[in-house]
């Protein structure tokens, strides 16, 4: 029988092993939620701010853990094996090619290109942000993930009364495949629907969700994409 100590060591070298460092690029809602949420799965938290020194920022640092950190854009997006874009829709090209060299890194994008009309929002790319952020990373791989749902949700999927899924777009199995491993241990659903060019239309499952849970006289929903056997 293996001592316990050293079962618990070789667990903990496992662990290591297999965590990654994520940095967050941006400190607001969406970080806020989704980076307590990987640190707890055993990653490094990165965040990456123009003002990492505020105390807001200090503040979210102290909640995500100890194995959290605050610095530039640029220093978070240069040590991380991922890179999320927790920022502005309409600001993902000019931020993605602020970050320096992104080649052979995951960048997972939960954002959304939205214009405001009289009849509610609409999509404002003629492609999409991910196909956008692609461009400007060509090295990168990216994938599109978190854009339908609000961040109360991603921190407490129980709210929704009954399964939340996570759609994810991208051109690379294996990367999506290292992304549907952190949802699912936030306790939602990842399901995979195909390369970035369908990311126009997961980007627009943010307009049907945004538009009737803030319409007048209509019901707001979470999306369920129940797999076929």
């Amino acid at each position: 029988m293996l001592n316990p100590i050293l079962a618990a060591l070789f667990l903990a070298t496992l662990a290591s092993a297999q965590a990654d460092t994520i940095a967050i690029i941006g400190t607001g809602n969406v970080a806020r939620a989704l980076g307590p949420e990987f640190a707890a799965q055993g990653h490094e938290i990165v965040y990456g701010s123009r003002n990492p020194s505020t105390n807001a920022v200090r503040q979210l640092v102290e909640d995500t853990g100890d194995a959290a950190s605050a610095t530039t854009q640029i220093k978070a997006a240069s040590q991380a094996d991922i890179v999320v874009l927790a920022v502005p829709g309409m600001l993902v090209e000019e931020i993605t090619k602020s970050l320096g060299d992104l080649s052979g890194k995951i960048i997972i994008d939960p954002t959304n290109p939205l214009k405001k009309t009289s009849l509610g929002f609409e999509h404002a790319v003629t492609t999409s942000n991910a196909e956008i952020i692609q461009k400007a990373a060509p090295g990168a791989y990216v994938v599109k993930a978190f854009n339908t749902l609000n961040w109360k949700t991603m921190i407490d999927p129980d709210e929704s009364g009954g399964p939340v899924s996570i759609p994810l777009v991208g051109n690379s199995d294996s990367a999506k495949e290292t992304v549907a491993k952190l949802i699912d241990g936030m306790g939602l659903e990842a399901i995979d629907l195909g390369g970035i060019e369908n990311a126009h239309w997961v980007e627009g499952m943010l307009i049907l969700w945004i538009n009737n849970r803030y319409g007048s006289e209509r019901e707001s929903f979470d999306f369920h994409l129940r797999k076929n056997d």
